[in-house]
């Protein structure tokens, strides 16, 4: 319990000393990972229920040769590769807000590092220290927040267009 208690005491000495960006930076992380591991749980179980019933659909078809049949199974395959798809746009723009935030959160603690100087003269070392790091902290969380989200991502479109082909090719046309 103590262990919980002093991670917790270090998560907020964390985000007290990153600002209020930080935690906008860590909701956005928190959010993005979250959707990421819905598409993974989708593309684990829920993408096999959806295919199987367009695969069923298919071979249920008599007519699968004609220019009507190959326009059926088209728009078979753009639901299901839609439904694998679905929120990867939303994703990508989060990974690309995660080093925008971190960029805001170096504005704002370079903000405070001018309005020590300009306080205190020509500059007192430990109050520039303290926007000094408040700058640099947000900007390290944007970043690695981005660099996480990109390979997700990246992963997810991957594993999203195998499964279009995959069902591509398990969806043959009769010629």
């Amino acid at each position: 319990m103590l262990f919980i208690i002093d991670f917790l005491n270090a998560i907020r000495d964390f985000v007290e000393t990153g600002g209020q960006v930080l935690l906008a930076i860590g909701i956005l992380i928190f959010v993005m990972w979250l959707m990421i591991l819905e598409r993974i749980f989708y593309y684990s179980r829920g993408h096999q229920q959806v295919k199987k019933a367009a695969l069923a659909d298919w071979q249920a078809r008599a007519d699968k040769s004609s220019w009507r049949a190959e326009q059926i199974r088209q728009a078979m395959i753009s639901r299901v590769s839609i439904a694998l798809g679905g929120r990867l746009p939303i994703l990508q723009a989060m990974v690309a807000l995660c080093p925008l935030l971190g960029l805001m959160g170096t504005v704002t603690g370079m903000i405070e590092v001018f309005d020590v100087m300009a306080i205190s003269g020509t500059g007192n070392a430990r109050s520039m220290a303290a926007g000094v790091s408040k700058a640099t902290i947000p900007t390290m969380a944007g970043m690695v927040g981005a660099l996480s989200g990109v390979f997700a991502t990246t992963w997810l479109q991957r594993t999203a267009k195998r499964e279009r082909m995959k069902l591509e090719d398990r969806m043959l046309l009769e010629h």
